[in-house]
């Protein structure tokens, strides 16, 4: 290479130093992560990025933390946008290999997630207690619960707080499952579409961070600011869950898997019931993890 030679010339015995030199001169690098030489800051193989001695700043750190938690980062926002402006279309460059645009789906459900667990009013995948009490299986809960509180020597309300407090960690590490169970339905519907298993996981996980976005920031946010708690009822959240959510699967299989007419339209409405049984399950495991833990 033209500019290695120039090096060893002008340097001598300085070998070493001189190419650093050199190299410094001609803005060239060696990639930390996959050993390529290139020039400017980032590497244009893996992307990794030059590091100066601001990037080992505390200033540095701390805006890197704080554009990955909050709505600074212009990725995030653009990508949310996509997810409710046109559903599926996330999914469907992430799958396709355009990634340089937006944030991967998994990343916006793991920001959404945290977002979601610092104000939990509406409990879509952090099932407390009550909630639970309200699914087919209530009364079978019922006996387990009070066989785990005399077993704990506890009376209900201190068993109802002990059981909150747990299953809202527990949540938060479990709610991959409902992802992978709502995932699997689309498997079935759409298995002549010649999709990979996570091309499916993909869209499942973006249909779960509108659900967070839109089922449980927004709507949490807007019943605190106007004081609907009284009104919203399980029949209010299952009809307005399932106009939501009917509203997604309906765009974002037309955009992803490109399905059209009562096809469409009948799979909509398929996969809106098994994403209701995928959530009863996922809540049935999230309440047996959590009593065993307790």
């Amino acid at each position: 290479m033209r500019w290695t030679n120039a090096c060893l010339q002008n340097n001598g015995s300085g070998f070493k130093l001189g190419l650093l030199l050199c190299a410094m001169k001609d803005g060239r690098h060696t990639c930390k992560s996959c050993s390529n030489e290139f020039v400017g800051s980032y590497c244009n193989v893996c992307g990794e990025k030059v590091l100066t001695p601001g990037d080992k700043s505390f200033k540095s750190i701390f805006n890197s933390v704080l554009l990955t938690i909050t709505f600074s980062d212009s990725k995030f926002i653009r990508t949310l946008w996509q997810v409710l402006r046109k559903p599926g279309t996330v999914a469907r460059d992430f799958a396709a290999g355009k990634r340089v645009k937006n944030i991967s789906p998994m990343s916006l459900f793991f920001v959404l997630n945290l977002i979601y667990f610092f104000f939990p009013l509406i409990q879509l995948f952090n099932a407390s207690l009550n909630t639970q009490l309200m699914s087919p299986f209530s009364e079978f809960y019922k006996t387990i619960i009070a066989t785990k509180a005399v077993t704990l020597g506890v009376d209900i309300n201190s068993f109802t707080m002990l059981y909150n407090l747990k299953t809202a960690t527990l949540a938060k590490l479990m709610v991959m499952i409902f992802v992978v169970l709502s995932s699997l339905p689309l498997n079935l519907l759409y298995w002549k579409k010649n999709k990979f298993f996570m091309d499916h996981v993909g869209f499942a996980v973006e249909l779960a961070s509108f659900n967070l976005f839109i089922n449980a920031i927004v709507l949490t946010v807007v019943v605190r600011l106007f004081g609907l708690g009284l009104y919203l009822d399980e029949t209010i959240l299952t009809l307005f869950f399932i106009s939501t959510n009917l509203y997604f699967v309906l765009r974002g299989s037309y955009t992803f898997y490109h399905e059209r007419g009562w096809r469409l339209v009948a799979k909509s409405a398929i996969l809106i019931l098994f994403l209701k049984i995928a959530l009863e399950i996922y809540r049935s495991i999230l309440f047996f993890v959590t009593i065993l833990m307790l």
